[in-house]
């Protein structure tokens, strides 16, 4: 008698192999408090640096540089979120970013202006409003309270 064939792993979709699924995300370490702090301190300039390089990016080759502003938007909140494990990890960028566009939003003395009132700006800054607070809303692996580590699974 002949041993059964092994059956074949099913096959997982290309965001599910690249991000894992939410049951592997929620399984992961809680990073240690230190790298947890580091990284709050080190996303904030980052998600900073993401705002004005998209301000101008979005409107230099539109609609090319407004999908890579989003882009680069989305992975920086996301970024924050998966390395540090907690929603605090998300929005710390989407602060910077936010503190950002508050200082590119606010025209010049001279009329100079880096954000107009055309649909592109307009796109950037609601859709990237909201990534933030997609973001900032998933699954982690901390508890109820953002940036503190849950109990121990």
């Amino acid at each position: 008698m002949t041993p059964p064939a092994p059956a074949r792993p099913a096959r997982r979709s290309i965001p599910a192999t690249v991000l894992g699924t939410r049951d592997e995300r929620l399984k992961e370490p809680q990073p240690p408090r230190a790298a947890r702090i580091a990284a709050y301190v080190l996303f904030f300039p980052l998600g900073f640096a993401v705002s004005v390089c998209g301000a101008f990016v979005q409107a230099l080759w539109p609609p090319v540089g407004l999908l890579l502003a989003l882009a680069a938007t989305a992975a920086t909140f996301y970024g924050g979120l998966r390395v540090t494990g907690t929603r605090l990890g998300a929005a710390v960028p989407a602060a910077g970013w936010f503190v950002a566009l508050l200082m590119v939003m606010v025209p010049r003395p001279e009329g100079d202006n880096v954000l107009w009132t055309n649909s592109t700006s307009l796109a950037w800054l609601f859709a990237g409003s909201i990534l933030g607070v997609i973001c900032a809303t998933l699954p982690t692996r901390a508890g109820w309270f953002p940036g503190v580590a849950g109990p121990p699974r």
